[in-house]
């Protein structure tokens, strides 16, 4: 284990983080490695009259004490788990304050409501900002009740925590061509041997009539030509990444459809999606890109968000 091989936990104490720390613990334990849990609290300022337009900041005491309190829960919670746990609190926006952790470690979890309407289009700012800037793969957790549907979800004010977590036996990669894509699908495999897991990578191309990207395509186009030309495209990318890791199976599927919503659809049958993104910078960086945005919105399982900044090597943790 080096010292980047760390599971860095965001928590603030609502289900679905909770949720996020047993799924996180669950994939320590697959890894052998330890846990960091984090718990961010901002302190308000407020006008300060008569101060020249000054700013009156509120005593940190009680959110720091209240910030300490949601890590001993997520402590306890870990108790008995044979993972070694550490934690911290931390002043600042907490999509910032993990950006910053995560090039010390291997991976960072959240979890998400993934409530209906505005809410699920933003996820939250930590878990829409968090997978475009960390500098290591990003693991969003969707919070659902056991035997709970999508619309009862939504309609939720205050959900249950459940303390099951399903183990990673089948596992579906993104594979579009592009360098982030790549990583994804190397990801995937190290995913796929460490869990023991089925993995099939997922080409999708928009080919077909009605609502298909490439419809405009002349109808003196062949269709499936289009197809197997891409499938010989995947099997050269697959076979690659296979180099060294000669006993992982991956099978590969090239559909008609659209990225997305394909990925969306494997993520009711699968345990975790994992997806490609360039992480840019500004505001195109912050909502990802349109397929890895998406996917986060709607999947059913636990996202993986692999960007490019994964080729740097961790630093040392300095927490």
């Amino acid at each position: 284990m080096t010292d980047g091989d760390v599971v860095l936990v965001g928590v603030d104490g609502s289900p679905a983080s909770l949720n996020a720390v047993d799924w996180a613990a669950a994939y320590a334990r697959v890894h052998g490695c330890p846990i960091h849990l984090v718990c961010s609290y901002t302190v308000p300022s407020f006008a300060a009259a008569g101060l020249d337009g000054g700013y009156a900041a509120v005593d940190d005491t009680v959110l720091a004490q209240g910030a300490a309190a949601v890590l001993a829960e997520a402590e306890e919670r870990l108790s008995g788990s044979g993972v070694t746990v550490t934690s911290a609190t931390a002043s600042g926006d907490a999509a910032a304050v993990l950006v910053d952790l995560s090039r010390g470690a291997s991976l960072v979890v959240v979890g998400t409501r993934g409530r209906g309407g505005f809410a699920e289009r933003l996820l939250g700012t930590v878990s829409s900002a968090l997978p475009a800037h960390a500098h290591c793969p990003t693991v969003v957790v969707p919070y659902r009740a056991e035997g709970e549907s999508t619309v009862q979800r939504e309609s939720h004010q205050h959900w249950p925590v459940t303390r099951e977590v399903l183990p990673v036996r089948r596992i579906v990669v993104g594979v579009d061509g592009s360098p982030s894509a790549e990583l994804a699908l190397e990801r995937a495999i190290v995913e796929a041997e460490a869990w023991g897991a089925e993995l099939t990578a997922v080409a999708a191309v928009p080919v077909g009539t009605g609502a298909g990207l490439l419809a405009w395509l002349p109808a003196a186009v062949d269709h499936e030509a289009v197809l197997r030309d891409v499938a010989e495209g995947l099997d050269v990318v697959v076979d690659r990444a296979l180099t060294d890791h000669p006993d992982v199976q991956v099978r590969r599927h090239v559909l008609d459809g659209v990225g997305s919503a394909l990925l969306t659809e494997f993520s009711t049958a699968v345990d975790m999606v994992v997806v490609g993104s360039r992480g840019r910078g500004g505001f195109a960086g912050l909502l990802l890109g349109s397929t890895s945005q998406a996917v986060l919105h709607h999947s059913a399982c636990p996202v993986m968000v692999v960007t490019t900044k994964t080729h740097d090597a961790p630093t040392t943790p300095h927490w």
